[in-house]
């Protein structure tokens, strides 16, 4: 092949690659933090403070590379991340979205407890595929994760059982009471079934059953749970010696008169726990918040605050030098000569 031609066919070649790398940049994933580039200075360091957050942006402005990134750097510290992909559940009917979500949050800490929560740092195969480097921190006792995961085990299993169930259901509750006649025959008492020890003699008594009708509702079982949800997400951080994080991501594809209720049942579960909420989202598309009595969600300023990722020609000068900061590290890692003039 004549020189001319080869070397045409070489950046042919290389464009081709640098085309492909773009195009699957586009939507983030995890093996594409490598490519993060913070929007703005201190975005990444203000992601991982001990606070609730929204961050806010346009379809492509980042939030998602941001998460990803969070979390990969939080792992190599061994922080316990969840992240959620709300997408999966678009359309989905209320308390039903709920209880998905908190299935898939069960399943993602366990992924984590089972494999960056306790792979050594030699496990290089793992470490350096999907993070780039080694963990900064050693590993989680084995023993104490085995234990956690057997509880989140058990409390996937129950919420599964409530997802199959109708909104509504009525139940029979049943108890046996025994009646008591005094020795004396003056007047009688009412007992449950349970053995006394004492002063009172009896000569005779009755027994009948009672039968209690009542209806349960998805939403009261779940609100009944708080408290054994709370627990576990004050567990998940005192097991790895560290707070915990949830990613919530996407949260617009939720339906919008139940997205501050969403909202609103993590906050309460996650209170108090050193576990700290990160959710993605459009801000124009968003109901986080409704105030009534009481108030729903979380309100920016006082229960969360906001990290905004949309950098627009309104800030040219920021956002021309994130821009070229993109273009810059695409090109360095084809051999690009663009990378020397841009």
């Amino acid at each position: 092949m004549p020189k001319v031609k080869r070397e045409s066919f070489i950046e042919s070649e290389r464009a081709d690659q640098f085309a492909a790398t773009l195009e699957e940049a586009t939507r983030s994933t995890e093996e594409g933090v490598k490519y993060f580039i913070e929007p703005a200075k201190g975005t990444l360091s203000r992601g991982k403070t001990r606070r609730h957050h929204f961050i806010f942006g346009r379809r492509g402005s980042g939030k998602s590379s941001l998460l990803n990134k969070l979390r990969a750097e939080l792992t190599l510290d061994r922080m316990p991340v969840a992240y959620i992909d709300l997408e999966t559940f678009k359309g989905h009917s209320y308390p039903d979205v709920l209880i998905s979500i908190i299935i898939k949050t069960l399943d993602s800490y366990s992924e984590w407890f089972s494999t960056a929560g306790v792979y050594p740092a030699s496990k290089q195969s793992f470490w350096k595929k999907l993070f780039g480097a080694k963990p900064r921190e050693k590993s989680i006792d084995s023993r104490k994760v085995d234990g956690l995961l057997k509880r989140v085990t058990q409390m996937r299993a129950e919420l599964a059982h409530l997802l199959t169930e109708p909104e509504e259901v009525s139940r029979v509750r049943k108890s046996k009471q025994t009646k008591e006649r005094n020795a004396n025959g003056k007047g009688s008492i009412e007992l449950p079934q349970l053995h006394l020890e004492g002063g009172v003699s009896r000569s005779s008594g009755t027994e009948r059953e009672i039968s209690d009708n009542y209806s349960s509702k998805k939403i009261e079982t779940l609100h009944r749970r708080i408290i054994d949800f709370k627990q576990l997400f004050a567990d998940l951080s005192s097991v790895s010696g560290k707070q915990s994080y949830l990613f919530l991501d996407d949260l617009y594809h939720i339906r919008s008169d139940h997205q501050a209720e969403v909202v609103d049942y993590f906050h309460r579960i996650t209170k108090g726990t050193n576990t700290w909420l990160k959710i993605g989202t459009i801000k124009h598309r968003t109901q986080w918040y409704f105030f009534g009595q009481p108030p729903i969600g979380m309100k920016l300023g006082d229960d969360a605050d906001e990290i905004d990722l949309d950098v627009t020609l309104e800030k040219y000068d920021l956002t021309k030098e994130f821009l070229i900061k993109v273009l810059d590290q695409f090109c360095r890692e084809h051999d690009s000569k663009v990378a020397d003039s841009i």
